[in-house]
C-alpha cells in the first residue's frame, strides 16, 4: 500500500512539475483550447513516461525537495561568479592560463546527488567535470584561480544535504 501511495505521490508531483513548465513556457492561462492542449501534453507525457517506467525515484526524486530549490539559488550565484572571474581573464591584454587537473572527493550517498554535483561543477564557468567516480570526481579547472578545491568541496558538502533533506 504505501508503495501505491509513494507512486501516486511521484505522479502527482510530475504531472505538477510538467503543467507548471508548460504554462510557464506558453503563457497561456485562459484560452481554453490552448489550456486543453496542454492539459492533453502533461496527460500524454505521463501516460508515456508511465509506459518508459521513468516516473521513479530517479526519474522524480521527491527525497530532494525542497532543498533543491535553495541549491539552485546558490548555485546560481556561484555560476554568475564564476562568469565574473572567466570574464575578467578572457578580457586582459594577455591571457596567460594554466589548466589544471585535480580530484575532489565525491561523498554523495547516491547517484543522483553525484550527478547533480558533477553538472553543478560543469555548469561553473571555469570547470568541467570530466570523470565521475565513485569516491571522487576529476575535474578540469581553466586556471589555477578556478581550482578551488575547497570551494568545490563546500558544494559537494551542499548537495550531499539534499539527500538527507537538510539544504
Amino acid at each position: 500500500m504505501y508503495r501505491v501511495l509513494k507512486s501516486m505521490g511521484r505522479r502527482l508531483v510530475f504531472v505538477l512539475v510538467l503543467a507548471a513548465l508548460w504554462l510557464l513556457l506558453s503563457g497561456y492561462f485562459t484560452k481554453a483550447t490552448l489550456v486543453a492542449f496542454g492539459v492533453f501534453s502533461v496527460a500524454f507525457t505521463l501516460w508515456f513516461s508511465d509506459r518508459a517506467e521513468v516516473v521513479d525515484r530517479e526519474g522524480v526524486p521527491t527525497s530532494i525537495f525542497p532543498g533543491i530549490l535553495g541549491y539552485t539559488a546558490w548555485l546560481f550565484l556561484e555560476i554568475g561568479k564564476s562568469n565574473v572571474m572567466v570574464a575578467r581573464e578572457v578580457l586582459k591584454p594577455t591571457i596567460n592560463l594554466a589548466p589544471k587537473l585535480f580530484r575532489v572527493p565525491a561523498t554523495q550517498p547516491s547517484d543522483l546527488t553525484r550527478t547533480i554535483f558533477a553538472n553543478s561543477v560543469t555548469l561553473t564557468p571555469g570547470t568541467v567535470t570530466v570523470d565521475v567516480r565513485e569516491d571522487c570526481l576529476l575535474i578540469h579547472a581553466l586556471d589555477e584561480e578556478f581550482a578551488d578545491e575547497a570551494g568545490i568541496a563546500d558544494m559537494g558538502a551542499k548537495v550531499s544535504r539534499l539527500e538527507a533533506g537538510v539544504a
